[in-house]
């Protein structure tokens, strides 16, 4: 099992569109896969149909009074499921900061799925929380997209920082271009400069198109209402990407 976190320090940079993307494509390719929707905003839940709601809420399933696998949903994409998102992980902070060893309850949580699932996506909120330690504790890779922005160094620097400073030696962190379009020049500057000082940013690179923003009107995974077209072929291209360096 590969527990794979989509995650930026930044909001807005397509961390959900790559967590049901990918996730598709590994089910669609015969994987058993996981969403985790962590985010209380619950956009993994509402892509997938599935009502952001968790019985018993954060509390109840940091406490352990919930097993994960008695909250999964079946989504309607054969070998994907969904753990949905619930308002209460707003809270989540609070919850974990209250627990043992909090940085280590996601990946405890986790551990019982192994034997069920060949990936596990978390679908993560930005910032750098207690929950997001939680996160980097219990995934091996850290998939970080990045907008094509002067801002970008400056979130993957201090994403590299706190890793090293962390000492997360186990956690991969993966990052590549996101939103991107090459009609603007500093999109494309940014694009080759970042990737000659940060060799491990991926080739591929998602564009800022239409077809990714109705995702939101289909409520479902592009590929799954898109027979073909520019996105398509960057995320199928991203995922293979990703496939070969794991």
């Amino acid at each position: 099992m590969k527990v794979i976190a989509t995650y930026n320090i930044k909001g807005g940079v397509g961390k959900t569109s790559t967590a049901v993307n990918l996730a598709y494509l590994a089910a669609h390719h015969g994987y058993q896969t996981l969403v985790w929707d962590l985010d209380p905003q619950g956009a993994s839940s509402y892509y997938f149909r599935i009502k952001p709601k968790v019985k018993g809420g954060s509390k109840g399933l940091i406490a352990g009074k919930r097993e994960l696998d008695g909250l999964i949903k079946g989504t309607d994409f054969d070998n994907l499921d969904l753990l949905p998102a619930d308002f209460s992980f707003r809270n989540l902070d609070l919850v974990l900061d209250e627990r043992k060893k909090p940085t280590q309850r996601l990946q405890k949580l986790l551990k019982p799925l192994a034997d069920e699932y060949d990936f596990i996506f978390l679908d993560c909120p930005p910032n750098i929380t207690l929950l997001s330690e939680a996160v980097f504790e219990a995934s091996d890779i850290l998939l970080s997209p990045l907008i094509p922005t002067t801002l970008s160094l400056r979130t993957l620097e201090q994403l590299k920082r706190f890793i090293k400073d962390n000492k997360l030696k186990h956690l991969e962190l993966i990052p590549f271009f996101s939103m991107a379009d090459r009609r603007k020049k500093m999109h494309r500057e940014i694009i080759e400069h970042l990737s000659e000082e940060h060799p491990d940013v991926l080739a591929t690179v998602i564009p800022y198109a239409s077809d990714i923003e109705q995702m939101g009107i289909k409520r479902m995974p592009l590929a799954a209402y898109s027979k073909k077209g520019r996105s398509i072929e960057a995320y199928d291209a991203l995922w293979q990407e990703i496939l070969r360096r794991i």
